[in-house]
């Protein structure tokens, strides 16, 4: 269907953050790159607030978190209020070996300092233009877009990726079901400030209870700035227009605008204190629905964010999950446009994210009526849940087993980080996820005895030999073991990584771009680390 000349790489629809997510990765990678919007202007307000550890893990890798934290400020917890009275507080505790915690940031400051970073590797967003369809087949996607003057044109890409919301034209067009409900109940949604004696830095959520049953809900997430947040509630009757009609939506509603009174009206009956709500910069009301795509994607083209899953706002688990979406399809998309992706390795992402998405679904459709974690008893799993610490591919096509020991990190988990990594070139302690700042596969070698070290030196050069552009390689070795003098040789000063990572006798973990581990295997030889990457990278 495509020539040999496309107008680009890869079509990126839609420039919010899991856009901008998805259009960095390939760029960080060197390929070409097109991203469209159909609105002719950024998003101004707070839509999505929360920003998970998680994500900040993955920011740093992109070379982002620096400005996202500039503009955020600390998310310390939340306190619960039920009838008037203290329900309990949840402090957003974290152990060490977590790097980031969590923050508030609002959607606009976030798409900003995506946009920002997607410039500065001289791409820029086309404002103002949509895509109303377009044909594939297996060489490449034909689209159709039309400009602010309704013009409309041909644009050829190699792949298609749909981050263009909950009413997709992507997802329309692949013919894709989006199975789910929505929630009866209509909202409103408030940036505004106030001024309470509460703590700096927590979520309020303060209910109405009949017989377990909540029937009035005040949900406040702290913003940057003095005394602001984010509040949602019940909408108030005279704006339940949705309700009335029948009407099935999902999002905000810009014909329908709460005014301070509609918000001050429920901070009188809801508020823990008394209190005044100035300055309101937005406001909206807006609809709740569950769904997720029977697929995220066909052939050369790919969903990910709202596209292929909406869920309840709860825990801020929407962007989060969308950002992680495009950050695991950007790897191996940029490997395909480069014909270096290994049979199968496009397919892995609806095997690897699809589940993820319905099991976010499902979790915050319970939150919303429940409250977060609500019926667990493990308050720090709770946590590093909605931390999406736990997010991982045990079951993954691309993950390797086979010489796993049962340790943790096992492959398909996250690779957590350890500090006091020592390097004879650098002044001051590193962090292992400072290995990972790269675009490749990292390979985190364990040689815990000098015949160890001499074996795993050779490995070393093997691997860097067969894979270099594709991976870097490091060794890492007790403080007491006599080591060269060499770059590629770290000690574990504080014994922080051995311990995190459960090793004893020399091993090898492979740590996948994407920050989860792919293999690890104890005694590793060449072969078994080559066959395992074959199933990646095709030669």
């Amino acid at each position: 269907m495509t020539d040999a000349r496309t107008d680009s790489d890869v079509l990126v629809v839609g420039a919010g953050p899991v856009g901008l997510t998805a259009a960095l990765e390939l760029r960080r990678r060197g390929i070409d790159v097109t991203v469209v919007d159909r609105s002719a202007e950024p998003m101004q307000y707070a839509k999505a607030v929360g920003v998970q550890p998680r994500t900040l893990e993955i920011w740093d890798t992109m070379g982002v978190v620096r400005p996202a934290l500039d503009a955020a400020t600390p998310f310390r917890g939340q306190l619960m209020f039920v009838d008037g009275e203290p329900a309990g507080r949840i402090d957003l505790s974290l152990p060490d070996d977590v790097p980031y915690r969590f923050v508030a940031l609002p959607q606009n400051e976030t798409e900003r300092v995506l946009r920002q970073a997607l410039a500065d590797h001289g791409t820029v967003v086309h404002r103002g233009v949509e895509l109303t369809g377009f044909t594939h087949d297996d060489t490449g996607v034909v689209a159709t877009l039309r400009d602010g003057s309704g013009a409309s044109s041909p644009f050829t890409a190699r792949y298609l990726v749909g981050c263009d919301g909950a009413h997709s034209t992507v997802r329309k067009g692949l013919g894709l079901e989006f199975e789910g409900d929505a929630f009866p109940e209509e909202y409103m949604l408030a940036d505004v400030e106030v001024d309470w004696s509460l703590p700096e830095g927590y979520a309020v959520r303060s209910t109405r209870q009949e017989n377990g049953a909540v029937t009035d809900l005040l949900v406040c997430i702290p913003l940057p700035g003095t005394g602001r947040y984010r509040m949602s509630m019940l909408a108030a009757d005279d704006l339940l227009v949705g309700a009335r009609s029948g009407e099935i939506a999902h999002g905000l509603e810009s014909s329908r605008r709460p005014e301070l009174g509609h918000i001050q009206a429920v901070l009188d009956r809801l508020a823990p204190e008394p209190v005044r709500a100035r300055n309101m910069r937005w406001s909206s009301v807006f609809r709740i629905s569950h769904r997720i795509a029977a697929h995220y994607g066909s052939g050369r083209i790919f969903l990910a964010g709202d596209a292929a899953h909406i869920h309840p706002p709860t825990g801020a688990q929407g962007m989060n999950t969308g950002i992680q979406d495009a950050y695991n399809l950007g790897w191996k998309l940029a490997l395909a446009v480069r014909d270096r992706a290994a049979d199968g390795l496009l397919d892995s992402y609806d095997a690897e994210r699809r589940p993820v998405g319905a099991e976010v679904v499902g979790r915050t459709v319970r939150a919303a009526r429940s409250g977060i974690g609500a019926g667990e008893q493990d308050a720090a799993t709770v946590i590093a849940r909605e931390a999406q610490l736990l997010v991982g591919y045990p079951g993954s096509p691309i993950v390797d087993t086979s010489g796993s020991d049962g340790r943790a990190p096992a492959p398909g988990e996250r690779a957590p980080d350890a500090t006091g990594l020592r390097q004879d070139s650098v002044a001051r302690d590193l962090r292992v996820h400072e290995l990972f700042r790269h675009t490749g596969h990292t390979v985190l070698l364990w040689a815990p005895t000098e015949p160890a070290l001499a074996a795993t030196s050779e490995l070393a050069a093997r691997l860097i030999e067969r894979f270099g552009e594709w991976m870097r390689v490091y060794t890492l070795v007790p403080s007491e073991l006599p080591a060269p003098a060499c770059g590629r040789v770290l000690r574990d000063s504080l014994g922080s990584f051995a311990r995190g990572y459960h090793l004893d006798g020399t091993a090898a973990v492979v740590v996948r771009p994407d920050g989860y581990v792919g293999s690890r295997a104890q005694d590793p030889d060449f072969d078994t680390l080559e066959a395992y990457l074959d199933r990646i990278l095709r030669a």
